[in-house]
């Protein structure tokens, strides 16, 4: 049997791959190696007998473009979260509130003691933000050489700090207070185990990435809906799915041979083959050993922790906590803490004092919860800690989880007015409603290798080579196998991107149709 493409993964990305595809009257197939399609965004019941649906890995959107939501025609709903952020400190804390700018210049003052961080704070921000909309539309056109993209950019300053200077320095020379470094500071560190100082500046890429989608919305009905849409649209189309597909092999001439839910062996034809999984699984399915190239062994750095609780935890500081908790809740997270942090598990220890962040979806989504969770005050609570390498687990996963876990709901209830573990549900079997994933337990739960949420180290969103100008940022060494998912340039997020841009690469060549 022979398809136009063939498409490996039926995460959110091969989704928007294979949907492009059908729209396009190509003849496309979609193999999953699980029993359901959505890979790391997707929305489950984790605790038994409890009626929530949680986010259980991605938890929001910020990099999906409007553009792909309407040539798709996705029934998607993404709601703005008022509270951008809130970082506890002693018995005060940094109240970020995007609707309130003299609330907010008042929460900087009492934490910074003036008001020079906040005047800072606007003027980066507002560098950033003419950023990110200068960059967010190349995203989805074929890729732009590095000056190319500094001359759409038109600002030398942010284009310095940004893109060529470490983020440490930058931060140190923009901002007085170690706390609100330390805010801005944690946007180039999620999922990325770096120090604020690299030359390599995988902590300005990481930066990058989570500014130039701007906010961080929270999709209605959960992650999940996002997928279902996504895999709506393919159908729709004419793409075909196949759950419990494990793709074993894939030939550079277009054969794919997958095991089906019987254990049988079988084989395809295929004009592409589109990779929604990591490169580095690709390289094993291709036969091959990635090499010394960057990202050719990938490691996460995350604790990932589902809560949820009977009602929000009491604060020390006299804000309320729903307004605390609906944005990014920020625990130990000062630029010294994350130093810290850092330094301890680069020595392969679990820091003493885990810098994470927490948010609650169900303060802005309710409808994830049931209706008696509802009346009865029920929240979520997501955490994703920092500086959690997947080397402090690859011993021993299981003590590494339960070592990782009581450290940081430590780290939590030390800016806490009382213990996190007081608020807890129990599920149908009496134990509490949390559950933890380590770097280890991703890989094992969607082949992340590592467990980096990537798949790989995240690269610029331009060309870096004189002979990728003009492409898509989604080829591989062979013609007819392309990337579709994370590990693309411009990969990472909820964004559809690198699905979009293989199945662009596709159409533009011509060797698919019928």
């Amino acid at each position: 049997m022979r398809y136009d493409a063939v498409v490996v993964g039926a995460g959110h990305n091969g989704l928007t791959a294979a949907a492009y595809l059908a729209q396009a009257g190509r003849r496309v197939l979609v193999l999953e190696r699980l029993d359901h399609v959505g890979g790391a965004a997707v929305s489950a019941r984790v605790f038994p007998g409890v009626d929530a649906r949680l986010s259980r890995y991605a938890y929001l959107v910020s990099l999906l473009p409007r553009r792909i939501v309407a040539e798709l025609e996705l029934n998607v709903t993404l709601r703005r979260r008022r509270y951008a952020s809130y970082t506890p400190v002693g018995g005060t804390g940094l109240l970020v509130d995007t609707s309130d700018r003299a609330a907010t210049a008042a929460s900087f003052a009492r934490v910074t003691g003036s008001d020079r961080d906040h005047r800072a704070w606007e003027a980066f921000f507002g560098r950033v933000a003419t950023l990110a909309a200068r960059v967010a539309p190349t995203l989805t056109e074929p890729l732009l050489s590095r000056d190319e993209l500094r001359r759409v950019v038109g600002d030398d300053e942010i284009w310095r700090d940004v893109v060529e200077e470490p983020l440490g320095a930058v931060l140190r020379r923009t901002f007085g207070d170690d706390v609100v470094r330390g805010v801005v500071l944690t946007d180039g560190l999620i999922g990325t185990f770096a120090d604020a100082d690299e030359e390599s500046l995988r902590q300005n890429r990481c930066f990058l990435y989570h500014v130039v989608g701007g906010d961080w919305d929270v999709p209605v009905g959960g992650m999940g809906a996002v997928t279902a849409a996504l895999r709506d649209a393919a159908l729709a189309a004419g793409a075909e799915i196949a759950v419990r597909r494990e793709v074993t092999a894939i030939d550079p001439a277009g054969a794919v041979t997958y095991r089906d839910d019987e254990g049988t062996e079988r084989t395809l034809e295929a004009g592409h083959v589109l990779a929604g999984c990591a490169p580095a699984t690709l390289a094993r399915l291709l036969g091959e050993v990635p090499g010394g190239s960057p990202g050719a062994a990938p490691e996460g750095a995350q604790l990932k922790v589902n809560m949820l609780l009977r009602r929000l935890p009491r604060l020390r500081d006299d804000v309320e906590p729903a307004a605390a908790f609906s944005g990014t809740f920020h625990v130990n997270e000062s630029m010294s803490q994350l130093a810290d942090a850092h330094r301890q598990a680069a020595d392969g220890q679990i820091p003493d004092l885990p810098p994470c962040e927490i948010y609650s979806h169900s303060l802005t989504d309710p409808t994830i919860l049931g209706a008696e969770l509802r009346a009865a005050g029920a929240q979520t609570l997501t955490l994703f800690g920092l500086h959690m390498p997947a080397r402090l687990f690859a011993t021993d996963n299981e003590r590494g989880r339960g070592e990782a876990l009581a450290a940081t709901l430590a780290s939590l209830d030390s800016v806490l007015a009382e213990p996190i573990e007081d608020c807890l549900m129990t599920d149908a079997d009496g134990r509490p409603c949390l559950e933890v994933r380590t770097p280890v337990d991703l890989e094992h739960d969607l082949g992340l290798p590592g467990g980096n949420i990537f798949h790989r180290d995240l690269a610029w969103p331009f060309a870096e080579a004189p002979a990728d100008v003009g492409r898509w940022g989604v080829e591989t060494a062979h013609e007819r196998v392309l990337l579709c998912g994370a590990g693309a340039r411009r990969g990472g997020g909820v964004s559809g991107i690198p699905g979009r841009a293989a199945a662009m690469a596709v159409l533009g060549s011509g060797q698919a149709s019928r």
